[in-house]
């Protein structure tokens, strides 16, 4: 190589280190003479020689921890059901409800998958090499292809193992209630599971080489969210026997996500007709998809690799000292921002609304929130519908699951307060002691749970539940405050992760971690599960009142926790 191209090269590498300027490769290194990516390969696999065999024992173990898990808590029940179905144990009762959940939960899992993916790429993505391979070897003069194109080959065979995994727990589900043959279960079943995984990733690498498709990716996020959902609920009434076949029909024949569920299909007695066909359109249209993305993953834009393998050092740096929010952050900010909402507020008049209008500002900012804090509050109303009907421990975990769905949904508008516990210096700027404020904080999410649970409410009268519509609004100020006092929870206690402290399964130390960081939610969810089992099962009048009583007694013992612990924040 001649000087003047060695300096070239070198000055396009500084370039990329300090702002991505060398997307656009220099032509004098790009001849076949001047080319360096096997010499620099060569180089660094020496040098990384050594770290090599720890690297493979480092791989090993995490693929021997994965086969353990597997076989545990997959193969062996497994064969414990298909020994239990020889003696006579009868699982067709369940077929026809599963065969009926099929067109709609299918394409509900799928769509999901292909969501989750775009959604991953817009701050990771398939193709992420590691630090020192983005800021070092990509800034020399050697072919990124080579470098980016075994990352993508490494994604699409993780995906290809999740999809297959798929395709035996489809095999194992139709051969137990439907007597399917195991092989042209797996068969049929594996169209799915090799044509959505990759799919799905080469879904991610058009979000992670173009900006336009990420920007698409953005703006359909929400629909596509309340698409899957609907989905899953039309699955949930096909299997309690409330089918829509003609809609099913048109899910099914509406892209590679229905395609999937017709070849599951086919080898079982609800077989859709033209299962070959559709198996066939979804491989071909896989095998496209992913030649196209082979060739984006080989010329992405320079900078968005370094950005995205940077973005992904920082939020594992931050999972591995348990850092659970940063990791959130970090992944949250390289997303891209949002289009900023139209909606404005006008100022307040009086000093004390300040607060509540900077919180609602700020939710207005970040409707996705909302619209989260929404769906959830759904889910929290129809799993207590499920626990009023429900008995003993099935009624006790459909209480518990619309507790944390509740939880869950008014969390999503306590954003604000952790923001301001995020750096006590955001709250400078207020007269009241750092305490007040953060209690100040509670007006917004108290006001707009109660409109939701007005709104639940509403849907509760309609469904009969009757004097059952008191618990939603008795329970938003109890998890209002109970998410108060997880926002200013302050640093990390990793110390409790090393605790000595062991018990008959192992080490506690995880235990007491999550006991400290979900603090607030467990005991509130604790104290209100029984009061609420009782309403919902006898909506007597006493123990109505025991529930608000119980709520009110929680509330306030949360917010004065949360009141001493916004004061250590401070100390």
């Amino acid at each position: 190589m001649s000087t003047t191209t060695r300096h070239t090269g070198e000055q396009a590498g500084n370039d990329g280190a300090d702002g991505g300027l060398d997307d656009e490769r220099d032509a004098s290194w790009d001849e076949e003479e001047d080319d360096w990516t096997a010499e620099a390969l060569l180089l660094l696999r020496n040098l990384r020689s050594p770290h090599r065999r720890k690297r493979a024992g480092q791989v090993g173990f995490a693929v021997y921890c994965v086969l353990l898990i597997l076989v545990v808590w997959g193969v062996l029940p497994g064969f414990s059901l298909f020994i239990k179905s020889s003696m006579g144990a009868d699982y067709t009762v369940h077929g026809a409800a599963i065969l009926a959940a099929v067109p709609s939960g299918v394409c509900a899992l799928a769509l999901g998958a292909l969501l989750v993916a775009a959604r991953d790429a817009l701050w990771r993505g398939p193709v992420v090499p590691p630090r020192d391979t983005a800021d070092w070897l990509l800034t020399q003069p050697v072919r990124i292809s080579r470098i980016l194109l075994p990352w993508f080959w490494v994604s699409c065979g993780v995906s290809l193992s999740v999809g297959l995994l798929a395709s035996v727990i489809g095999m194992v589900t139709l051969g137990l209630t439907v007597k399917t043959g195991l092989a042209a279960a797996f068969a049929w079943c594996g169209v799915g599971g090799v044509c959505v995984p990759l799919l799905a990733t080469a879904l991610a690498v058009a979000v992670e080489a173009r900006e336009s498709v990420a920007r698409w990716v953005r703006t359909a996020t929400p629909y596509a969210g309340l698409l899957v959902l609907a989905l899953a609920a039309q699955s949930a009434l096909a299997a309690a026997g409330h089918r829509v076949t003609w809609l099913e029909r048109i899910e099914l024949w509406s892209g590679p996500w229905g395609w999937s569920g017709i070849a599951a299909l086919s080898p079982t007695p609800a077989a859709v007709p033209g299962g070959p066909v559709a198996a066939l359109l979804a491989l071909a249209v896989t095998a496209a998809a992913i030649e196209l993305a082979r060739r984006a993953a080989g010329s992405l834009p320079l900078a968005t690799v370094r950005q995205r393998s940077r973005t992904t050092t920082g939020v594992l740096a931050a999972l591995q000292t348990v850092e659970l929010r940063t990791a959130r952050q970090v992944a949250a900010g390289a997303s891209g921002t949002p289009r900023p909402a139209r909606l404005q507020l006008p100022a307040p008049r009086h000093a004390a609304l300040a607060v509540p209008w900077r919180d609602a500002l700020a939710l207005i900012h970040a409707p996705g929130r909302i619209g989260r804090s929404v769906l959830l509050s759904v889910l929290a109303v129809l799993s207590a519908v499920v626990a009023a009907d429900s008995r003993h421990a099935g009624g006790v975990a459909a209480t518990a699951a619309a507790l944390v769905f509740g939880y869950w949904a008014v969390a999503q508008l306590l954003e604000p307060a952790r923001l301001e516990t995020d750096d006590t210096r955001r709250g400078s700027w207020s007269p009241y002691p750092y305490g007040g404020l953060m209690l100040r904080h509670t007006i917004v999410p108290v006001v707009l749970g109660l409109v939701f649970a007005l709104v639940a409410g509403v849907c509760v009268v309609l469904l009969g539940g009757g004097v059952r519509v008191a618990l939603a609004p008795a329970v938003v100020p109890a998890f209002v405050a109970a998410g108060l006092v997880n926002a200013c929870r302050g640093v990390s206690k990793q110390h409790l992760l090393l605790s000595p402290a062991q018990s008959p399964t192992g080490s506690v130390g995880p235990v007491l971690f999550l006991a400290w960081y979900l603090s607030g939610p467990l005991v509130a969810i604790a104290a209100l599960i029984v009061p609420f089992v009782l309403a919902l099962h006898t909506p007597t009048a006493e123990h109505l009142l025991l529930t608000v009583c119980v709520s009110a007694a929680v509330t306030a013992g949360l917010l004065q926790w949360a009141y001493a612990r916004a004061g250590k924040l401070l100390a």
